[in-house]
């Protein structure tokens, strides 16, 4: 019998097939946005087990656990590698239709090579010592995997006030992968709670060297932190948005709310919303001057109970979908800079499903001709970034823009081993492209399709980020 996950797995055109191995299959990864831990990167990590590398900070696998009646313990607990691992063996029977499912045996299949089995309680002790024994080898740390899977950028998510003392070190030697950072300025976007706020500026302050009293001192040090960035490589920033302000902000009122939030006054909802517009307006202007691309994840409703989020603390598996308008709030924010020629390179990420073709859309009026797709609608993010959502968002921006212009797919993950949805991604986008040609809606000229793919899968995010690969 043909193991569940084989070489024509999700292809079901010989147009599909072609087209993935021919072209799809052999091109490197650029991982232009996760969560990956740098020092792991840098230093080689060596995994203790296949729990650390599968199960530890993945959410995704603990919410199946969760509603599959599994204990915390088992989880985010004290309970021991193997005992959590075969918790999660009882679970992936269970999540038949769940996408995790998937994963799951694509990352057994690669890199560990183990395609001959399904994990289920039975197998499970065979598969956690036979993985295991994989990760004591040579190519299986941090940075081999790296390697094995082919990644030639990978960007991570950094706080402005880091030192990048991990992307340095890296940097200074011959590695097949660059290790790149990503601003994220969460942090000077905080004015809702002030005494992390207050705490917060007094670590920039330390990281720039520049004495924060007034607005203008935080754009300055701000300013010299992005440049930090910028020479160590960064050409992208990152913004978690739950909702987008729309309470445009004037240079004058921002100074006079930031003194408010520095003396630790409150700030009502409304002027925190003008602050954060000003900031927002203010950091994608650095992000203009400098060349960088501006990513924008929007609609995120971050941890909705409460009474987990006091016992684990945050990013621990309790976020939802948000439904707040987005429409008219994002479009003002793009066309303030815009109106002033300060508009960066953008990618605009949606996580309701509900408002792929509004994002499509309204990164099509943002387009100059400056360069090809200016505006990016992104890539099928967080709950959507599987096989229906991942259909979905390329649909909709087929439709609505250019999707030979799409820079494809990312990670998004803190695992070293979810490269795996790279190549899922492609193996959709071939098998969208043989079942078009299939039912006559794209002609079945292999010199038309083949770039389009090619392009998709790699040399568009090369050339839209600026990569020197």
């Amino acid at each position: 019998m043909k193991p569940f996950i084989h070489a024509d797995f999700l292809l079901e055109t010989e147009t599909a097939r072609r087209l993935y191995h021919e072209v799809a299959k052999p091109q490197p990864i650029i991982d232009y946005h996760c969560h990956l831990p740098p020092d792991q990167i840098a230093q080689g990590h060596r995994f203790r087990s296949l729990t650390e590398i599968w199960l530890d900070g993945d959410h995704y696998k603990w919410r199946a656990m969760r509603a599959h009646g599994i204990p915390e313990q088992y989880c985010t607990g004290n309970a021991s590698d193997w005992e959590k691992f075969a918790a999660w063996a009882r679970t992936v029977p269970a999540t038949l239709r769940n996408p995790l499912y998937h994963w799951t045996h694509l990352e057994l299949a690669f890199p560990f090579g183990i395609s001959d089995r399904l994990l289920d309680p039975d197998t499970a002790r065979g598969i956690f010592d036979a993985c295991n024994q994989r990760l004591a080898e040579p190519t299986f740390t941090a940075s081999g995997l790296l390697e094995q899977y082919r990644v030639k950028v990978v960007c991570t998510t950094d706080d402005p006030i880091d030192s990048l003392e991990h992307h340095l070190a890296h940097a200074k030697g011959a590695r097949f992968t660059r290790l790149l950072p990503t601003w994220r300025p969460d942090g000077p976007l905080a004015v809702h709670d002030l005494d992390y706020y207050a705490d917060y500026l007094g670590r920039l302050e330390a990281a720039s060297n520049v004495k924060i009293g007034s607005y203008s001192e935080l754009l300055d040090a701000l300013d010299k932190r992005h440049a930090f960035f910028h020479q160590v490589g960064c050409r992208l920033s990152d913004r978690g948005l739950d909702i987008v302000p729309d309470v445009p902000c004037t240079p004058e009122r921002a100074r006079t709310l930031f003194e408010k939030a520095r003396s630790k006054r409150a700030l009502s909802a409304e002027e925190q919303d003008a602050l954060r517009w000003r900031l927002l307006h203010d950091l994608a202007v650095l992000d203009h001057q400098r060349g960088w691309v501006m990513q924008l994840h929007i609609g995120a409703l971050r941890n909705v109970n409460g009474r987990m989020r006091r016992t684990l603390g945050p990013n621990t598996g309790f976020d939802s979908i948000g439904d707040a308008p987005v429409a008219g709030p994002l479009a003002r924010m793009l066309d303030a800079l815009d109106s002033e020629d300060r508009l960066p390179r953008t990618v605009l990420y949606n996580l309701n499903p509900a408002d792929n073709e509004l994002f499509a859309a309204l990164a099509g009026s943002f387009q100059d001709g400056s360069t090809a797709t200016k505006v990016q609608y992104g890539s099928a993010w967080w709950f959507l970034d599987q096989l229906d959502g991942m259909e979905k968002q390329m649909n909709a921006l087929s439709n609505l823009g250019l999707l030979s212009h799409f820079v494809g797919m990312l990670t998004d993950s803190r695992s070293f081993l979810s490269y795996s949805r790279h190549d899922y991604f492609r193996r959709l986008l071939c098998n969208m492209l043989g079942n078009d040609v299939r039912r006559g809606h794209l002609p079945d000229d292999h010199s038309l399709l083949a770039p389009l793919v090619k392009a998709v899968s790699y040399d568009n995010a090369r050339g839209y980020f600026g990569f020197d690969v």
